[in-house]
């Protein structure tokens, strides 16, 4: 399987099967956020900014940048929103971007601002969908995330969405993208509502990997929408995806249940060398408990009476 190149001016995110997994940070979207949006459509960053720097800092290689504020004339309103939020993103870290838009102008506007080589997040398998996007990806020389629905929608059938795979796959041929540069998205479904439904993602997942040649990626955090203990629920997720063959996903990388997973995931699958970062991310640390502790020992003890 090929492997899947991001770039940003100072940094270059190699996504393939014998490399360590990549986070695709994503916190940088107002939907379900009512504050961030609020805060987005009044021209103030802040926390996208704060988003942008935490996520780099916890370990996140790429971060995706969502404008999508549900109004009615989001034509109007999400590009110049997706521009900001993606210059101010790449004024304070160095991580490529993930350009995240169902509004086609936002997705231009989202290419005319990031530097490098950025993502699309994201084409479907419908007819408008591949003709109106594809020819955006191909002109910038983009990667993008090929979700696996088109106009019959979201099937439950492994065999029907890499059917949709495939032919998102061959109709970006046609515009001499090539398949390094497609991200498959076989769609995390909630597994509360839809069950066995990782079971099917993962069916996918092997699918493209042994057909395709293409690497994949998901929207993590769905597949516990709806249940409690969602942290422990998309750190299990996530590791078996990358048993499976998954190389990359859409996530929150200040969870630390998920990036502890990962990290084990990379090194059990042997993508991390000598286990380093496993090692690494486990080395004890001294708490400022104990260094009271072991100071408060030290004291005489009071005398009584």
């Amino acid at each position: 399987m090929a492997e899947t190149i991001v770039k940003s001016p100072a940094k270059t995110v190699i996504i393939g099967p014998d490399r360590p997994f990549v986070i695709i940070g994503e916190r940088i979207n107002p939907t379900g956020r009512k504050k961030l949006a609020a805060e987005m459509l009044a021209g103030d960053f802040s926390r996208v900014v704060n988003d942008a720097i935490a996520q780099v800092a916890a370990g996140a290689h790429i971060l995706d940048v969502n404008a999508g504020m549900g109004v009615a004339n989001a034509n109007e309103v999400e590009p110049e929103i997706m521009v900001e939020a993606i210059k101010q993103v790449q004024a304070v870290v160095d991580a490529p971007i993930c350009i995240d838009s169902s509004v086609i102008p936002a997705l231009q506007a989202g290419l005319k601002a990031a530097w490098g080589k950025p993502i699309v997040n994201s084409v479907t398998g419908e007819e408008s969908h591949m003709e109106a996007i594809l020819p955006l990806v191909a002109e910038r020389g983009a990667v993008v995330i090929a979700i696996t629905h088109d106009e019959n929608g979201i099937s439950y059938d492994a065999k029907e969405r890499f059917a949709v795979a495939k032919k998102i796959v061959k109709r970006a041929e046609r515009y001499g993208i090539p398949p390094e540069d497609i991200l498959i998205d076989p769609l995390a479904m909630p597994a509360g509502a839809v069950p066995g439904s990782a079971k099917t993602l993962f069916e996918i997942v092997r699918m493209v990997n042994d057909e395709l040649g293409c690497n994949v990626t998901c929207g993590a955090s769905n597949i516990s929408f709806g249940l409690p203990n969602r942290k422990a629920l998309n750190a299990a997720f996530v590791a078996m995806a990358i048993a499976a063959g998954m190389t990359s996903a859409i996530t929150n990388p200040l969870e630390p249940e998920i990036m502890m997973s990962i990290k084990a995931a990379d090194a059990l699958m042997g993508r991390d060398d000598n286990c380093a970062a496993w090692i690494m991310a486990n080395r004890p640390k001294p708490t400022e408990a104990e260094g009271g502790s072991r100071r408060r020992s030290r004291r005489r003890p009071r005398r009584t009476g």
